[in-house]
């Protein structure tokens, strides 16, 4: 504990510049990435919905062609109880024997008439699902391809850029260890608050960097003093001299050179 009381302002603001310059090096490698994870990632959804799709749609057709297989035997059956009626007729003795004998087979031609317009009905829902099956192909084979594009896309940017930004965020860690946890907290909390991820900035043209809020001349004299951490009041970024700036950007940049 007591090396770190040692650790003057102006070390600080430099420890805190130099990971700033590490942590936007990070920044910029994951934006060459972009949105390409999360485009991949919801392609794949998507292909897994597709495919999800049209299992269930042949399935249906598997359904309707067993219903028509299962109608087309009932034909089968009423046709061979119509036979077997037509023969009993030939022997009846009486009228009421005939027409009960009728009615049966009457009621028969109906079962049949009905199957074969149930067996119509799920052709045609075949034939409907297999155009959606068709159609969902179609789309899936063009999304695979899609897919395939932007996964070959991300995998060369992720071999350009993996060593580089392994070896920065180690940086990063290390670069962290010589900041205090409540510093090192403010700088985390500002860089997640601002949408460039940057939590320290130098004063450029007698402002904060990315502002257009002048600095008052008093102010900027004590930030370049380096003898306590200022926070800008409109950005709520740290602030630092263009003088330090430069010298650890220098520095960071001979690093990974």
């Amino acid at each position: 504990m007591a090396s770190k009381k040692e650790v003057s302002v102006e070390e600080k603001l430099r420890a805190l510049y130099d990971l700033q310059l590490i942590d936007s090096r990070i920044d910029e490698i994951r934006n060459v990435r972009g949105e390409l994870p999360l485009e991949v990632e919801d392609l794949e959804d998507e292909v897994a919905g597709l495919n999800k799709r049209i299992s269930n749609l042949s399935e249906d057709v598997a359904n309707l062609e067993t219903d028509i297989n299962n109608k087309k035997l009932a034909i089968e059956e009423s046709k061979g109880l119509i036979k077997k009626y037509e023969e009993q007729q030939k022997k009846v003795r009486n009228n009421r024997e005939f027409d009960s004998l009728s009615k049966e087979i009457e009621y028969q031609d109906l079962e049949i008439q009905l199957a074969e317009k149930r067996i119509k009905e799920y052709k045609a829902k075949i034939e409907q699902k297999n155009e959606v099956i068709a159609a969902t192909n179609e789309k899936l084979e063009k999304q695979n391809t899609h897919l395939s594009h932007k996964k070959s896309e991300l995998d060369s940017i992720l071999k350009e850029t993996e060593k580089e930004e392994i070896f920065l965020a180690e940086k990063s860690r290390e670069f962290s260890e010589f900041i205090d946890g409540h510093l090192l907290k403010a700088y985390t909390r500002i860089r997640n608050k601002v949408k460039n991820g940057l939590a320290v900035v130098a004063i450029e043209r007698g402002a904060s960097g990315g502002s257009y809020f002048t600095i008052p001349p008093q102010v900027q004299l004590e930030i370049a003093s380096r003898k306590k951490i200022t926070i800008d009041e409109h950005s709520g970024r740290i602030l630092v001299d263009p003088a330090l700036a430069a010298e650890e950007k220098e520095k960071i940049d001979k690093l990974f050179s």
